[in-house]
């Protein structure tokens, strides 16, 4: 594939990731191509199971959950909450990833939709603790996977922990580490309610040179019982548009860069 197609192509997941779905015509005019271009750019993504042809146009792929995964019901459950608002901090938040990075992403619903924004992406490192991240990125042929390994110890989380997790992560440097918590306070700092899954956040976000926490706004001055980091050591929070205006001058207070979606 030529760096011209190539780039086209990935206009074109740019576009659907946005929208869910287009018209060759609205796709032909958006990137200043023909339509006949467009067709053989969607032709080929299909063939990569990334689009769906659909009737004068395409859509993503409907199934981006690798299949075991999808009759996990506590998993699904999760996901669906606030599931519009992680769509936009997942689409946000991959926007932070360059091209060649190495970055880590921790397990969680909001941390798997950032992920799942990358898909069409090439030349990233991805090291995750997340066994359904793993498996969904691993057919990616753009993209290098590595698991920490580690124990998994409650359902429908897919998150490795335990000594293993650990010593995976010590002999690792990330550029960019993507954390999902069930509680950001300013005080408080990021959160989460296990201890042992904490730790390995806390491990990941020790190994990067940039933490990201990805969290939509019911997160938002929520504590759990587990430190993931204090406040001083995040440095960009994505979050949704529904976060508070005395919850975000608190945290810009800090230095934290909030981008709000």
């Amino acid at each position: 594939m030529s760096t011209k197609t190539d780039q086209r192509a990935k206009r074109i997941l740019q576009v659907l990731l946005r929208h869910g779905n287009s018209s060759v015509d609205e796709l032909a005019e958006t990137l200043g191509a023909s339509a006949a271009s467009v067709r053989r750019d969607l032709t080929r993504l299909e063939q990569r199971d990334l689009v769906r042809r659909t009737h004068g146009g395409a859509k993503l792929a409907g199934q981006l959950q690798y299949a075991p995964f999808r009759f996990d019901s506590t998993f699904q459950e999760r996901e669906g909450r606030f599931a519009e608002e992680k769509r936009r901090i997942g689409l946000a938040a991959a926007e932070l990833i360059q091209e060649r990075e190495t970055v880590g992403f921790t397990a969680g619903t909001t941390t798997t939709q950032v992920a799942r924004c990358i898909r069409h992406r090439s030349g990233i490192q991805i090291v995750t603790n997340a066994v359904n991240i793993g498996m969904e990125l691993n057919v990616q042929a753009g993209l290098t996977v590595t698991l920490t390994g580690g124990t998994m110890r409650w359902a429908g989380a897919f998150s490795l922990t335990g000594p293993t997790a650990m010593e995976t992560l010590s002999r690792v440097f990330l550029d960019t580490a993507f954390i999902g918590a069930c509680g950001v306070d300013v005080r408080c700092g990021a959160t989460t309610i296990e201890p042992d899954e904490a730790a390995v956040f806390r491990a990941m976000a020790r190994q990067a040179k940039r933490v990201v926490v990805v969290a939509d706004s019911s997160k938002m001055a929520m504590v759990s019982p587990a430190l993931i980091c204090p406040v001083t050591e995040i440095d960009v929070l994505v979050t949704d548009s529904g976060i508070t205006a005395e919850a975000l001058e608190g945290f810009k207070a800090h230095g934290i860069e909030v981008i709000a979606v």
